[in-house]
């Protein structure tokens, strides 16, 4: 069956949008910027996209569409007693030596969540996705280590996002040292490993 011709055209405009971020800053592009990035007019983006939010909020699936399909191939691969340290090695970038790199993409996060401080749509968007990131770390926590009471695999859940987030933050926009993929990466073992020692579920 044919694609449909939206179904070509979005994703090319949502790719001129990324290239465009990438290139040129923290902040979201106009649509002038982003015609000249993927070598279109400027009417054929406002015929998908009605606004540079409709964009984001199309960029936000595309990002999270990569990592999904980059962590089912990890997974796949792997039996099911690593599939926690699957998902913690692919986020540190442990898995590029096996086809599975962690996209290079923080740029492009930075100008989405500068974008979200001003718009709900996308900042609902980012939320639910770093929602569903934490539940699934805890859904992977709570298989690697039963014993563990499901309010401390939640925690878990959302103290990895923080520091998975706040680390790409400092290496990828701040500079500092990609020997930091390591200790963050060995840090959130030794976390884990506390939970699972003397967790005290709250009253």
């Amino acid at each position: 069956m044919a694609r449909k011709i939206a179904d070509i055209r979005r994703p090319e405009i949502v790719d001129a949008l990324y290239k465009a971020v990438e290139e040129d800053g923290v902040a979201l592009p106009g649509y002038d910027q982003i015609a000249r990035r993927g070598d279109m007019s400027r009417q054929l983006i406002r015929h998908y996209f009605g606004s540079v939010e409709e964009m984001a909020i199309a960029l936000c699936d595309a990002l999270a569409a990569v990592y999904k399909d980059c962590l089912m191939k990890g997974i796949i691969a792997a039996d099911d007693s690593r599939r926690l340290g699957v998902f913690l090695d692919f986020y540190f970038n442990f898995l590029s030596e096996k086809g599975l790199p962690k996209p290079a993409d923080d740029a492009v996060y930075d100008a989405l969540f500068a974008f979200a401080s001003t718009s709900e749509p996308v900042r609902d968007r980012l939320r639910d996705q770093y929602s569903l990131l934490q539940m699934t770390l805890a859904h992977e926590i709570q298989i690697s280590h039963p014993e563990l009471p499901q309010s401390g695999c939640q925690e878990l859940g959302y103290l990895i996002v923080v520091v998975m987030y706040g680390h790409w933050k400092m290496v990828a926009s701040l500079g500092f040292s990609e020997d930091y993929n390591r200790v963050s990466r060995d840090a959130l073992d030794r976390l884990i490993a506390s939970y699972v020692e003397r967790y005290t579920p709250p009253d």
